[in-house]
């Protein structure tokens, strides 16, 4: 079951609201968790791969619980940076850095199951497919987004695995805070709030 909340309701906050916290923000691990047990059982054929960097950190917590949950069988696993398959790869003011990819493995003919925290315009995405052809060509690809920010994508693209549906219009933005388990968060600014 998928998660709906109106961005309506925070409008006129000036300063960030939690939306997901605590219990919750474990039991939408979990639930994605059995999503994809109830779909792949013993992950034969199955690779998860975190999108470097705040993707990654999605994806580590993933397998956590994975291999708690389903007994140590879980799929392939590997990290992605998209840095330079980017499409404003060369039209940022500062040097964009990377980050490491650690992929040992083909997903030649395989199940790829990419993995990003916030789902927004969809160029990460995009970025991803593109960066993942290097290792093969999967026999299927599926997207697993913690929050799937529905409002201004730029690209068709949609998740096949969702913790969070938000609708935040126009310069709102959605931020994931790792923590230790039991300790993550996810807040929601208005455009107005600025982060680091």
């Amino acid at each position: 079951m998928v998660k709906f909340i109106s961005f309506g309701i925070f409008a006129t906050i000036m300063s960030g609201r939690i939306i997901l916290a605590g219990k919750g923000f474990e039991l939408t691990i979990d639930r994605l968790c059995y999503q994809l047990i109830e779909n792949y059982d013993t992950f034969e054929d199955v690779c998860l791969i975190g999108i470097q960097e705040r993707g990654a950190l999605l994806s580590d917590r993933l397998m956590s619980r994975l291999k708690k949950i389903n007994k140590n069988k879980v799929p392939q696993y590997g990290k992605l940076d998209i840095t330079f398959y980017r499409d404003d790869y060369r039209q940022r003011e500062k040097p964009l850095k990377a980050a490491s990819t650690e992929i040992n493995f083909l997903v030649e003919n395989k199940r790829v199951i990419l993995v990003d925290d916030v789902l927004y315009t969809g160029r990460t995405v995009h970025a991803a497919i593109s960066a993942i052809q290097d290792f093969g060509r999967p026999a299927l690809l599926e997207l697993l987004c913690l929050v799937d920010r529905r409002f201004n994508r730029h690209l068709p693209i949609a998740p096949d695995y969702t913790g969070l549906a938000v609708d935040a219009l126009d310069d709102a933005y959605v931020k994931v805070a790792w923590g230790l388990e039991g300790n993550d968060v996810i807040t929601m600014y208005s455009g107005q709030n600025e982060i680091i």
